[in-house]
């Protein structure tokens, strides 16, 4: 377990967050006041307020936009399924009753608080300009105002609040700690001999009557299960898509209608040298900074060169005075200050000024320029080809949705008509009830499965209904071929059921001899064994699973002793304990191991404090089971 910890810390850290902390990832700062409204189908329920099914959509929407951003190439169909759905329903479940007890626990915030973390947290240093105010262009690119922003932070900190005491006050006792570190570092020295059923193999050979008591008394093992051979057509957006052309002045127009999209923000890089007089400041001290960024502008225009090395002397903006003035690229609202940008963007490269802000006077240098280059037309025409066509199949969708479920339904003797109608593509493959391991598309859908052994498919050959198997996207199969399920014949598995009976009655030998070995052992005391080896959980020595589970259940207070193991078709082991030795660790080893057991404590603590609150809370589901990936 710990190793697995140290290896993949970051990843429990993201599920600790997950588990803890989710609301902003998935609810932005939707008010308590909100949440006691529930949706027309209710799929959960905490606290008599509802989670309705529009809400869960929305929510798994928004995790699936959120990991797209942050990882552009990832297939997001490998969260549209069952069990992502059921763990985005999971998270709203843990953030309604984390934000109830806040609610009713009082844990408010305050304001002195949240300005306070807003200006220390490293967090939240992105979001701060050089005064310590808001970013507001940053803010407005996720969608969110500074009231949106604070209100939002003030509901977190309140969860935050919920878990706080008993994550951040928990203390495992020393004798759970010794005995967790012992189960892991413990080393003990022990001897083994094992009996491998594979060199008894050689030596069986069963006879018909073994063959065929064993298929009798196992028929299960050499049952085929109910198949079919089956038809199917897929409509989905990407078979809308082939059969649209792009008309060339709808491309052109949309070219020109989002020019801003194929264009390359301009970013311009200055240096500045700020003379501070705030806003509220007076009249005499405006008036000194202006003189004094008048005469050093006179004295820039004069040495060009010398400009890094006053704005290192002068410059009251520490953050960048030590970089000779540099404000480094930026675009339209990425700089501090709107007049300092609109002065900036209004130069030309090599060119000095002097503006006022409200932080005080900066004498200014345009340094560079970058982007503002548009992308011709031929260079995105595929791409823009490619948005009208989903943007068209998207408006197609409903219509042919509604003409291939007709379809389907009212010429149900053949999926040929829809194929015609739709200009669809055929496909046939051999399916079992359940989705092969590794199926894809269709053929990974349970519901289409089930359509395709329902009495009706499979007595008449008529076509499924349509079924739903994914986002935009409608299937339909028809029934060629049907096997039921049955048990194959002896001739056919004579094969698989003489291998079966070779490895049981080399398995039994295996077993006879190493139990005969162990209780000579156990009377004797005595007897060599031929493998020697120090073992422990985290240095296992390529050592059975079994055994070792053996080795370390075993009595060391009076030692040898002795255990014998059976290890199923690969055959019998014994085992004996001869000396336990202490944790093979350093001093920092420990404390480090230590910490980690607190930090597991901890969080089992957490998980049941967390479970303790949905039961007060009465947090229930009311998905359906069979659609319960979890249970």
């Amino acid at each position: 377990m710990f190793e697995f910890v140290r290896k993949h810390t970051k990843l429990l850290q993201l599920v600790l967050v997950l588990l803890i902390f989710p609301s902003f990832v998935f609810f932005g700062i939707q008010g308590y006041s909100r949440f006691s409204e529930g949706g027309a189908s209710t799929v959960a329920k905490v606290d008599g307020r509802n989670i309705s099914q529009a809400e869960w959509d929305q929510a798994h929407q928004r995790q699936v936009d959120r990991l797209r951003q942050q990882m552009p190439n990832i297939d997001v169909k490998l969260f549209d399924n069952p069990a992502a759905r059921r763990e985005t329903l999971e998270t709203l479940l843990r953030e309604r009753v984390l934000l109830s007890a806040a609610v009713r626990q009082n844990l408010m915030v305050t304001d002195e608080r949240l300005q306070r973390l807003f200006l220390e947290d490293p967090q939240f240093a992105a979001l701060r300009n050089a005064d310590g105010s808001v970013n507001q262009a940053l803010l407005a690119a996720q969608g969110m105002t500074s009231q949106s922003f604070v209100a939002q932070l003030r509901q977190e900190l309140g969860m935050q609040q919920v878990l706080r005491g008993v994550a951040g006050t928990s203390l495992e006792p020393n004798a759970v700690a010794d005995r967790a570190l012992d189960a892991l570092l413990q080393r003990r020295e022990i001897a083994m001999a094992r009996f491998d059923a594979k060199t008894y193999a050689a030596k069986i050979q069963p006879s018909d009557e073994q063959i065929d008591s064993y298929y009798k008394a196992n028929q299960a093992e050499f049952s085929a299960p109910e198949q079919a051979s089956i038809e199917y057509v897929v409509l989905d957006l990407e078979t809308l898509k082939k059969g649209i052309a792009v008309p060339e002045e709808e491309l052109r127009a949309y070219y020109a209608n989002n020019a801003s999209r194929y264009t390359v923000a301009e970013e311009r890089r200055a240096r500045h040298i700020l003379i501070q007089a705030d806003k509220d400041a007076g009249a005499d001290v405006k008036q000194k900074a202006k003189a004094r960024a008048d005469a050093l502008l006179a004295e820039v225009r004069k040495a060009p060169g010398s400009f890094a090395d006053l704005a290192k002397k002068n410059s009251a903006d520490a953050g960048s005075a030590a970089q000779g003035g540099d404000l480094e690229f930026a675009g339209r609202g990425g700089m501090v200050s709107k007049a300092l940008e609109d002065a900036v963007f209004a130069m030309k490269v090599g060119e000095v000024g002097e503006v006022e802000t409200e932080f005080g006077h900066h004498v200014v240098r345009l340094e560079a320029v970058r982007g503002g280059d548009k992308k011709p037309l031929e260079a995105v025409r595929g791409e823009i080809e490619e948005e009208i066509r989903k943007q068209m199949a998207t408006k197609r969708w409903a219509d042919a949705a509604e003409q291939f479920t007709n379809t389907v339904y009212e010429q149900a003797d053949s999926l040929q008509p829809v194929i015609d109608k739709l200009k669809l593509e055929k496909h046939t493959a051999s399916v079992k009830r359940q989705p092969a391991p590794g199926a894809t598309g269709a053929l990974a859908s349970a519901k289409l499965l089930d359509a395709v052994f329902a009495n009706d498919a499979v007595r008449n050959k008529r076509n499924t209904d349509a079924v739903e198997v994914a986002p935009n996207q409608l299937a339909s199969a028809r029934v060629l071929q049907h096997q039921p399920a049955r048990t194959l014949p002896l001739a056919e598995v004579r094969d698989r059921v003489r291998e079966r009976v070779i490895a049981t009655e080399a398995a039994a030998a295996a077993r006879k001899d190493g139990e005969a070995r162990l209780a000579q052992l156990r009377q004797s005391g005595q007897g060599e064994l031929p493998e020697k080896l120090t073992v422990s959980r985290i240095e296992a020595q390529a050592v059975p699973a079994q055994v070792l589970d053996a080795v370390l259940q075993l009595d060391s207070s009076k030692l040898p002793s002795f255990s014998g193991v059976d290890l199923g078709n690969q055959g019998y082991a014994v085992v004996r304990l001869d000396a336990v030795l202490p944790r093979d660790t350093k001093p920092d080893d420990n404390t480090r191991l230590r910490s980690q057991v607190g930090q597991a404590w901890s969080t089992a603590e957490t998980r049941a404090y967390l479970d303790a609150l949905k039961s007060r809370y009465k947090a229930e589901t009311r998905v359906a089971a069979a659609s319960d990936p979890l249970r």
